[in-house]
């Protein structure tokens, strides 16, 4: 494998899975030629003339479209860790005797590790979609076949768009759906909110398949995924668990150095002039995000501020909010809890929205840039406000990037990270990976103050009488690292053996995952 140095100075592949790789050039550098992809036509008088869709099991859904080795097929994770579906779909695929499988998730979960068998068995060859946990420590220990891809949410779509990726069948879990293909995920008995994430996948793939365990008649309104695109609707017993749909961490921190992080930021906002009415912003589902927006919420109160809107994955945190009338709307990309698959369902204002709008880089403009404050998280950041979000300071591959990379485009970008995780440093002098440039992040928050980003002169005048401490990031390094006595050791990797990229959202090449040694 040929490995030359990009941009950012990261090696990196130029060819991996029989594909072409393209280095990235820097932000904003890199700008495609060509035409947006297309399916392939299909008519009217291939499909029944009643709408009636539907076959009688996933096999036979798989064999009517044609499944066969090396195919990519693609899933949704709007489901969460309640997912069913993608495990059942591996199992047919194993039972049909079918090998070399490209997954393209548009993200993993833990209840996934049960597929690292058909990953050693050769069932799935690669995954281009997050590997999160044991599916991550899988990748880095070099086990997986093929070489994994890691995308935003937005990259996800824009690989589809632009034809880097195919997808031959796509497996849409669908938690309400009608005969005809019509289905939506705001209801039904494992409804989960919005299937967004699977909407390229119904446009682009050459077969659709809907897999519902709420089969109502037609129609289906309102309706998500449009029918005339889907091939085949399956009825199953269950899709999910909607007990796990809710993300990994729902409620607020309880954690006092996590708390102050969030009253920081939330300080921030209010003393830079950023929260102002009209203003809008993006937080996260994890504990320290959610708190955040409890002391957001209350600035907002005492000085009768309203927000045009909040960009999702929602929370009940955030439906109180627009239930409140602190907001005009939720923008939601997906669904972090059951109040949100509630309010999605119940209040108009509540916006389903997909990555075309939301994120897509290689789109007529997307929401990512309007957004006036994204307050995102990181594994690492380091002296020059790179920033990490796949993997450790042990250089194992244990998270996706979900929006994370497009949210970068926000108008202020905060990094709300505590200065140390057991005893390990957050700040370091260079990122094992490099999922964020430098350039594209403003401040990082944490326990011990603000560290803003040299380029924002803006921001360090506004900030210069603030009871936040606001300190040099390589001063803050050297605090922390006599905290924690020392830097931490750089992880043994092996520089011959690339396991995973890391795409960035132009499609491009920004860093490299090795194998890590034993």
């Amino acid at each position: 494998m040929k490995l030359i140095k990009n941009a950012s100075g990261r090696l990196v592949p130029t060819e991996i899975n029989g594909q072409t790789q393209i280095p990235f050039k820097g932000v904003n550098k890199y700008k495609p030629t060509g035409n947006k992809a297309k399916p392939p036509i299909r008519t009217c008088i291939d499909y029944p003339e009643d709408g009636n869709k539907i076959v009688k099991s996933l096999k036979d859904a798989l064999k009517k479209a044609g499944l066969k080795d090396g195919m990519t097929i693609s899933t949704h994770h709007h489901l969460r860790n309640g997912d069913i579906v993608t495990n059942l779909l591996f199992d047919t695929i194993k039972e049909m005797g079918v090998k070399n499988i490209r997954w393209f998730p548009s993200a993993s979960f833990p209840v996934h590790s049960y597929l690292i068998k058909y990953l050693e068995d050769g069932t799935i060859h690669h995954i281009e979609g997050s590997m999160n946990g044991p599916l991550g420590k899988f990748t880095s220990e070099g086990k997986m076949k093929g070489v994994g891809v890691l995308r935003s949410h937005g990259g996800r779509y824009q690989s589809v768009q632009d034809g880097e990726v195919h997808i031959d069948i796509a497996v849409i879990a669908a938690p309400t759906a009608d005969p005809f293909g019509n289905a939506t995920g705001d209801r039904g008995p494992s409804g989960c909110g919005l299937l967004g994430f699977a909407l390229a996948d119904s446009e682009y793939a050459d077969r659709v398949i809907i897999v519902t365990d709420n089969l109502i008649p037609f129609p289906c309104v309102p309706w998500q995924i449009q029918g005339n695109n889907v091939d085949f609707v399956v009825k199953v017993d269950l899709l999910g668990d909607t007990s796990k749909i809710v993300s990994g961490t729902t409620e607020i921190t309880k954690s006092p150095d996590r708390l102050l992080i969030a009253e920081y930021v939330a300080q921030f906002l209010d003393e830079a002039g950023i929260m102002k009415d009209g203003f809008s912003f993006q937080a996260g589902a994890g504990g320290t995000a959610l708190a955040f927006a409890i002391f957001l919420k209350e600035r907002m109160k005492a000085k009768n501020i309203k927000a045009r809107f909040i960009r999702g994955g929602s929370t009940k945190y955030l439906v109180q909010m627009l239930e409140e009338g602190l907001t005009d709307y939720i923008l939601d990309g997906q669904t972090f809890d059951l109040e949100g698959v509630r309010s999605m369902r119940e209040n108009p204002n509540h916006v389903n929205t997909s990555p075309f709008t939301s994120y897509n880089f290689h789109g007529k403009g997307n929401f990512a840039s309007i957004v006036d404050s994204a307050i995102l998280g990181a594994t690492e950041v380091d002296i020059n406000f790179n920033a990490n979000v796949v993997t450790h300071s042990d250089g194992l591959l244990l998270h996706g990037i979900g929006g994370w990379q497009n949210c970068l485009h926000s108008k202020c970008t905060i990094l709300a990270v505590p200065s140390f995780r057991d005893r390990i440093p957050v700040i370091v002098d260079e990122v094992t990976t490099l999922c964020g440039p430098g350039e594209l992040i403003d401040v990082i928050a944490t326990e011990r103050g603000l560290c803003i980003n040299p380029r924002r002169k803006d921001l360090l005048k506004a900030m210069k009488n603030s009871s936040i401490p606001v300190n040099d990031i390589k001063d803050l390094k050297k605090e922390v690292d006599k905290i924690c006595g020392g830097a931490p050791a750089k992880p043994k990797l092996n520089k011959d053996k690339v396991v995973a990229i890391v795409k960035w959202v132009d499609g491009t090449v920004l860093d490299s995952v090795f194998q890590i040694e034993e």
